[in-house]
């Protein structure tokens, strides 16, 4: 399979919207040596117009040659791993595809017997199974589409490490390979791989000085935000709440996205060490959305559960969007052409998958473009993130007879139907 891995900038592009171009996803023919270089993978990870993002790949890779392994972080329901640098600090948090809840190397025994003894409760059946690095990806590319600046860098990458959970078929050819490589160079040569395959996942940039939403949502009520944090934090999470609601996030709890709060103080003893502030000139406050591999469904969850956005019972879901997320907002989504840039941006991504489906995909749009469609309207009409959710389901399908182009008239170019199917558990 020849994949896509590289992401690139398109020039021209006023919301410098992340595209891709192609790259030979395939190994380099000889990856064995001991010294940190990185080249497992060098051949798979090129980001020519973001070097600051290759940079840290190659950091990755180089962490890895020289023994400083990603760790399996232990929560979670699939394998995903604290990618290091070579001093053994943190950098980012590598999602392989074969190890998600649906993959075939899971490390996750609950899971996997969860989906033997209830299939019928496991995974969700609106969303395409195995492609929640794609999810991963798409979001951040929406996220800087719409220049809501929440997600952290994600980009799809290629990375193999020991720590990884691979099966005892790859781990025995992994070490036969290497000992014809001691025993007979000449013959070991002509393999196309030494060492474990890759793993293709997404790599979401690491961020410091965040904790959970909940911990910080419990600490603002006993301690009420200043006027003006109040202000940037509604603002934040207005950002959220756009993002969610257009990729249609299925997972989003007070659990999996962040918050940073440094917290100005006025003659504090700073010799405290059990102190949860940061000392800064200027109280700030930053949202950190994380955990988006389940969104993009194609269909409306219509069959067990609703999986509602839990931030809509939140007091900030009851005010109305401010002025300024509609006039950031707003003059993209209410321009379809600017839609159809995004949904022909996600296909790039998406078609990269050997299980890519095409009439699936155009599935996936057709909702994404009606919550855009939602959202627009409750932009314009001044609604609050809790009446959007509110809102009729919408499915916007491009007609037999639209145009194919980037060039996109409303008229005639898409149909809008109602989705009017609700599932057993309204709020589950």
């Amino acid at each position: 399979m020849r994949a896509v891995t590289v992401l690139r900038m398109r020039s021209g592009d006023g919301q410098g919207a992340p595209s891709l171009a192609a790259a030979d996803p395939r190994p380099p023919s000889h990856a064995g040596g001991s010294s940190c270089r990185g080249r497992h993978t060098a051949d798979m990870n090129i980001f020519l117009d973001d070097p600051e993002f290759a940079e840290i790949i190659l950091r990755a890779e180089q962490a890895i040659e020289c023994g400083v392994f990603p760790e399996r972080i232990s929560q979670g329901s699939s394998g995903s791993y604290f990618a290091k640098d070579p001093k053994g600090k943190i950098i980012g948090v590598f999602k392989p595809k074969s190890e998600e809840p649906y993959g075939h190397l899971n490390p996750k025994w609950t899971k996997y017997f969860h989906k033997v003894c209830c299939p019928c409760c496991f995974g969700r059946g609106c969303l395409v199974p195995n492609q929640g690095y794609l999810s991963e990806a798409g979001a951040y590319l929406v996220d800087d589409k719409l220049g809501l600046g929440v997600v952290p860098k994600t980009k799809v990458v290629w990375l193999v490490s020991e720590t990884f959970n691979y099966s005892a078929i790859d781990r025995a050819k992994s070490r036969g390979k290497k000992y014809a490589l001691e025993k007979v160079p000449k013959v070991a040569k002509k393999f196309n791989r030494i060492g474990l395959p890759p793993k293709v996942g997404s790599f979401q940039l690491f961020v410091e000085g965040y904790k959970e939403a909940d911990y910080w949502l419990r600490k603002f009520e006993t301690d009420p935000l200043p006027e003006n944090t109040r202000k940037e934090f509604q603002s934040q999470f207005e950002r959220l709440v756009v993002l969610d609601y257009v990729i249609r996030n299925t997972d989003r709890g007070n659990d999996n996205w962040l918050v940073r709060y440094e917290k100005r103080h006025d003659g504090l003893d700073l010799s405290d060490k059990d102190s949860q502030w940061t000392v800064t000139k200027e109280s700030t406050i930053k949202i950190a959305a994380i955990d988006n591999g389940l969104a993009f469904p194609f269909k409306h969850p219509d069959e067990w559960r609703a999986y509602p956005f839990h931030w809509a019972w939140l007091s900030q879901a009851k005010v109305p969007f401010s002025q300024e997320t509609r006039d950031l907002v707003l003059p993209r989504i209410s321009d379809m052409n600017f839609v159809q840039d995004l949904c022909e941006d996600l296909y790039e991504l998406f078609k990269t998958d050997k299980g890519f489906d095409k009439a699936t995909f155009e599935n996936q749009m057709s909702v994404m473009r009606g919550q855009i469609l939602n959202l627009t309207q409750a932009l314009k009409d001044e609604k609050s993130p809790i009446q959007l959710v509110q809102m009729p389901r919408v499915i916007v399908e491009r007609s037999s007879t639209g145009g194919q182009g980037r060039i996109v008239q409303l008229s005639n170019a898409f149909t809008q139907t109602f989705h009017s199917r609700k599932p057993f558990f309204s709020s589950w």
